[in-house]
């Protein structure tokens, strides 16, 4: 089993929306992924609720079947699809890969 966990800062805005806004539609379509991409077990998605300076807006926790199943999802057209937004709203990003031992 490999774990994915990804945070990002967001714009203040970009592409015509809010931060508020923007994190909302990132929880929305990163949850649309679950079942349509092989290998993918588990997703969660959560939007952070304390304001802070060192706080990031969104957090992605996933879990694949393995290693090729997440290098897998890397390249899936549905990821891509979901990471070409992201990539116009986030400021920063975060993330850490692991297999539990």
């Amino acid at each position: 089993m490999m774990k994915h966990i990804v945070m990002w800062k967001l714009k203040d805005h970009a592409v015509g929306r809010d931060r508020a806004a923007n994190a909302a539609r990132m929880k929305a379509e990163l949850e649309s992924l679950l079942g349509r991409i092989p290998g993918l077990l588990h997703l969660e998605v959560g939007l952070n609720v304390e304001p802070s300076d060192a706080a990031f807006d969104v957090v992605l926790y996933s879990e694949f079947e393995d290693a090729d199943a997440l290098t897998a999802y890397q390249t899936h057209p549905e990821h891509a699809r979901v990471a070409e937004f992201i990539g116009r709203v986030r400021a920063e990003r975060v993330l850490v890969d692991y297999s539990p031992s």
